[in-house]
């Protein structure tokens, strides 16, 4: 079903499949740049050039919309097997394909993190599940030790897609470079 532009507005009509898909790419870009907090349902209505109350009928507040924006996506890398966590999370980062969309929700993600609102439960459910699937396959017996390395791990990748997005075009923007000294890295760090 078409929706019709209301009168003035200039905006075009869209399916409700297209309208969807852009208010989530919407809420991923703001949510990157600007944080779960700042991010308005306004801004992203507008950024998506719909009406607002589309945002509400699809998706029913802003949590709803960042659980499918965001953690809907960051969660998709955790499907499939554990041992290749790493490559899928680099190929959402370093790909042309997946490097929009992937820095995008590692960047809202990480921003999210420090909000008030869904700090805790990005957190917990996330970080937590992100943590424990690298260490899980960190060569050592000390469940803390290995605790710490799938952190670190973590934490790696994080910074380096906030990295590669302030210091866009540097050393880091070689994506070849960077996957195969992060793979290289992120094998001594968990089998050593």
């Amino acid at each position: 079903m078409t929706q019709r532009p209301a009168a003035g507005t200039g905006r075009r009509p869209r399916d409700s499949a297209a309208t969807r898909h852009a208010l989530l790419a919407a809420a991923r870009e703001l949510f990157a740049q600007h944080g779960y907090d700042a991010t308005t349902v306004r801004a992203v209505a507008d950024r998506a050039g719909v009406n607002q109350a589309l945002l509400f009928r699809y998706f029913g507040n802003k949590r709803g919309l960042f659980a499918n924006a965001v953690q809907g996506e960051a969660r998709e890398l955790l499907e499939g097997p554990a041992e290749n966590l790493l490559e899928r999370s680099l190929d959402a980062m370093l790909t042309a394909e997946g490097e929009r969309y992937g820095t995008e929700t590692l960047l809202a993600v990480l921003r999210a993190a420090t909000s008030e609102q869904v700090g805790e439960e990005v957190r917990e459910q996330l970080a937590a599940a992100y943590s424990a699937a690298f260490a899980a396959q960190a060569a050592t017996d000390d469940p803390h030790d290995a605790a710490v390395r799938g952190e670190l791990l973590l934490a790696w990748l994080l910074g380096l897609s906030l990295t590669r997005s302030v210091l866009v075009g540097g050393p880091l923007s070689d994506a070849a470079a960077v996957r195969a000294h992060v793979l290289r890295a992120a094998r001594a760090l968990l089998e050593g």
